[in-house]
């Protein structure tokens, strides 16, 4: 399979790359490193990424910028930072991938815990979150040519200490754990679906 995995190089996407690419042709995607780059708040930067990439069987997305902050303090600009990148973001991967995936494809995106289990200063990324898996319900009924799509909701994970003090009370995640559950989108046969990984 071709695999294009968008964050290739972060904290849970050097894992997934690890998990995949036995048997597989995986394209790195990067904002600044990887096989191609791309900015994913810019839908025209998105589609030149396709272009050079072609057709594939499956992308993943591990990426997205969140805002953290009390919602006391929270303007406009700052909750728009979380909508442009880790929501618009990747929406507009599946928006424009989906004319250049094979038949039978994937798409797996990234939302979190926190949609269904928010944390205080969180009330941005909880809506995204939510907003994500919402999507991936609504897109899966709709996608032409048996393409699937699916998204990952971790929880905060073993790699991310500087999180930590926002989540109380939480275990954090097995890198290990959360990319099989990426394994499980791409290889498996559901759609639709959020799989939420949690200790």
């Amino acid at each position: 399979m071709k695999i294009i995995i968008v964050g290739a190089t972060g904290t849970i996407g050097k894992h997934v790359v690890k998990a995949l690419e036995a048997g597989n042709e995986i394209v790195k995607v990067g904002s600044k490193s990887g096989d191609v780059q791309v900015n994913i708040s810019d839908p025209q930067s998105i589609k030149s990424m396709f272009e050079k990439i072609g057709s594939f069987d499956a992308l993943v997305s591990t990426v997205g910028e969140g805002h953290f902050g009390p919602l006391a303090k929270m303007t406009d600009t700052e909750f728009r930072v979380s909508v442009n990148s880790k929501l618009m973001g990747q929406v507009n991967l599946v928006l424009i991938g989906q004319h250049y995936i094979n038949p039978k494809g994937s798409f797996t995106l990234t939302s979190g815990t926190l949609g269904d289990d928010p944390v205080v200063y969180g009330a941005s990324v909880s809506s995204i979150n939510a907003a994500l898996d919402g999507f991936v319900r609504g897109a899966a009924i709709e996608l032409e040519k048996d393409v699937r799509i699916n998204s990952i909701a971790p929880d905060v994970v073993v790699e991310s200490p500087g999180y930590f003090p926002f989540f109380p009370g939480h275990i954090p995640v097995s890198m290990n754990k959360v990319a099989q559950a990426y394994v499980k989108s791409v290889l498996g046969a559901a759609t639709g679906k959020t799989y939420t990984v949690v200790e």
